[in-house]
């Protein structure tokens, strides 16, 4: 649903997300006003040259509460970062740059690899990523539309 301003996308607190050249064509996003970065679930994380240029190499399960399937992500690494989580904890996170399409938006985002094979969504949206783009109905969910995970990993 278009907001009244016409270029910024209203949304609910949680959304189907794609990231596309990162191999994720599906994927469940939690959207934290909360948080400044986003962070995306990672394990097996390595970082690794490609001509020259520093990447980072993971794994990941994209479908909350299950290992399988598991996915191989690549992306050029963009830094390196100390984050704090939700509880305080400071910890430091490779970050990447991708293509992130949500509804018929799509913008480039910066993503902090973790692992959250504990907490509920694999990959959480934080402010930073959301503005200039998204205005978010707390009450609401998947205004943006929903994909089928199940049609996306085989």
């Amino acid at each position: 649903m278009k907001d009244k301003d016409d270029h910024m996308l209203t949304i609910g607190w949680r959304e189907w997300v794609a990231l596309p050249d990162i191999g994720l064509p599906a994927i469940k996003a939690k959207i934290d006003t909360g948080a400044r970065t986003s962070a995306l679930h990672a394990f097996m994380v390595e970082r690794v040259k490609r001509k020259r240029i520093d990447h980072v190499r993971f794994l990941m399960h994209p479908l909350q509460l299950r290992d399988k399937p598991v996915v191989e992500c690549e992306a050029p690494l963009i830094d390196v970062r100390q984050v704090s989580d939700s509880g305080g904890h400071r910890e430091q996170r490779f970050v990447i740059e991708t293509r992130l399409i949500l509804g018929e938006l799509e913008w480039p985002v910066e993503l902090t690899l973790t692992n959250r094979d504990s907490m509920r969504f694999r990959m959480l949206l934080g402010r930073r990523a959301m503005e200039n783009h998204l205005l978010v109905d707390p009450a609401a969910s998947y205004l943006a539309g929903k994909l089928n995970p199940k049609k996306c990993y085989r």
